[in-house]
């Protein structure tokens, strides 16, 4: 559905009063991924060419200005380092405590590591690689880990997914499961405990300590769509029974789990979702890390909505949005190109409470910090 020039106005005079904060910057390609590095960085980088750009990025200074907005003239993003990947990136992740990020590539049998420079460089470096066990169109997907060595988990199907310390490319520890099922998603619930996402929606819980993993499949009702998933934890050494996971079906299927009892959810729901695109490979669902049970999705348009799950029942049906982002289908670039575009990827800031970034296939980067009509009146 095209997008009027009345209804875009319309957007544009709305958005005053929903927006604390709204600024956008145009990528000269689009990114998949935004990786916070710092406080107020970001990390991007493109994945439609054969020669991908790696940027990292400095937030707009006015966004931080509080009060004194109208004395800070800084409204864009600034590039800080930047440098260049010999193939598509389909996952990039930062090693925290480091200026080191870990990315992944179509078709690519390595892992690239990269140091994002520092004071005296503006480049970013390739500095050595991961040698994987095979090649997969979607890339492997990346973790980072919690131990004091830097390290990653990674891999593009079940049976593949290891640990792997980046200094010595020594292999830590193997997912001992035979599955050819692909990786939606994984991520570190603390230092030992993991959590794996398949495509299919299955859940596969491991420990670094243990080859052995538990394996909890969904309904062959729901297990022909795509999944997505995000964990919400409460810190970098949660238990498991203090994390809730979120799953999110390529219809619109919404799942929520506590780590204390994966196979039976404590709630489901189907939202409201457009369906813009057959593409599967930007389904994406956040937990807010300020708001508590607050949660966001994106990946079927050019829309981000926010979601309180306060209130969401065991069989809960259709529940509305607190907030919804359409500035990325809004733009003129969507207006005139006869395409809306599509959310490739968001992502909270982790101590802003409301402050949501958001990219999308026609190159858009937002950076917005949204009104809650409820409880900011």
């Amino acid at each position: 559905m095209d997008i009027s020039s009345d209804e875009s106005d319309d957007w544009f005079m709305e958005s005053l009063n929903t927006y604390k904060d709204l600024h956008v910057f145009q990528l000269e390609h689009p990114t998949k991924v935004i990786e916070w590095t710092g406080d107020k960085n970001i990390c991007v980088a493109g994945y439609t060419g054969a020669r991908s750009e790696i940027l990292e990025l400095l937030l707009p200074l006015k966004l931080y200005a509080g009060e004194n907005q109208g004395l800070c003239a800084e409204r864009d993003f600034k590039v800080q380092h930047g440098g260049f990947s010999e193939e598509p990136i389909e996952s990039l992740i930062h090693i925290p405590g480091t200026r080191c990020v870990v990315t992944s590539g179509s078709f690519s049998t390595t892992l690239q590591i990269w140091d994002i420079g520092g004071d005296d460089s503006d480049v970013i470096k390739k500095t050595g690689v991961i040698n994987l066990k095979s090649t997969s169109a979607k890339g492997s997907k990346i973790a980072p880990g919690l131990t004091d060595e830097p390290a990653v988990l990674h891999g593009s199907c079940i049976s593949e997914v290891q640990l792997t310390e980046i200094a010595t490319g020594r292999v830590l520890y193997t997912v001992a499961k035979e599955s050819s099922d692909s990786v939606s998603g994984l991520q570190f619930v603390n230092a030992c405990v993991f959590l794996i996402c398949a495509s299919d929606g299955s859940l596969l819980m491991g420990d670094t300590r243990d080859p052995s993993t538990c394996h909890y499949p969904l309904e062959d009702s729901k297990s022909d769509l795509h999944w997505a998933f995000g964990l919400r934890t409460d810190g970098s050494q949660s238990e498991p029974s203090c994390c809730t996971v979120a799953r999110l079906s390529s219809s619109g299927h919404m799942l929520l789990s506590d780590l204390r009892n994966v196979q039976r959810p404590f709630c489901q729901t189907q939202l409201n979702v457009q369906h813009n695109t057959s593409e599967n490979d930007f389904l994406n669902v956040c937990w807010a890390p300020v708001l508590d049970r607050c949660l966001s999705v994106s990946g079927f348009d050019g829309t981000v909505h926010i979601y309180n799950t306060m209130n969401w029942s065991t069989e809960g049906q259709s529940p509305q949005p607190v907030f919804s982002h359409r500035g990325h289908e809004m733009s003129d670039e969507a207006k005139y190109s006869g395409s809306l575009p599509v959310v490739t990827i968001h992502s909270w800031h982790q101590s802003r409470p409301k402050t949501v970034l958001s990219a999308a296939t026609d190159g858009s980067l937002h950076v917005w910090d949204w009104v809650d009509k409820i409880t900011d009146r």
